[in-house]
């Protein structure tokens, strides 16, 4: 495993829209540990493939629901509504409100190309919903009314 960098507002990969995973092999392998630790050193709630410059529909999330691999994501529905401060790790020192649904199924992949359902709320469907936004080229900046600096 190796820790890469993580890509920063204003680079363009960060607004591609990313390619289907199709080879669910030791290279995707290697990318998802990558990723794993990547996101553990940087204590993120999720990273996606863009964020370390590969244009890959991979994502993780890691919150108190549990540590999930999503490959190939798409979300099946949609619940309620919440609105919350998030950030993002390609967004250092800033912070923003962002209204997204309160409840999301997702069917995804993993890395040996089963497919799953998850059915998550609360914070966990804030952090599927922003990782799978990465995946099609939107930072969520551009959802949100007010960035803000974060104070020292």
């Amino acid at each position: 495993m190796a820790k890469r960098l993580i890509v920063q507002v204003p680079d363009p990969i960060l607004s591609k829209k990313c390619r289907e995973v199709e080879s669910f092999d030791q290279k995707l392998w290697t990318l998802l540990d990558d990723m794993k630790e990547t996101l553990k050193e940087a204590e993120g709630a999720g990273l996606a493939a863009p964020q370390v410059a590969v244009l890959k529909r991979v994502a993780l999330v890691d919150t108190e629901d549990g540590f999930f691999e999503l490959i190939n994501p798409v979300i099946k529905s949609m619940k309620g509504e919440q609105t919350g401060i998030e950030g993002c790790l390609s967004v250092k020192g800033k912070y923003g409100t962002v209204t997204r649904a309160n409840e999301v199924k997702v069917e995804a992949q993993d890395r040996y190309g089963k497919k799953h359902t998850y059915k998550v709320s609360g914070f966990s469907a804030r952090a599927f919903q922003h990782e799978i936004d990465h995946l099609d080229g939107i930072v969520y900046t551009s959802k949100c009314n007010d960035l803000m600096e974060e104070e020292d």
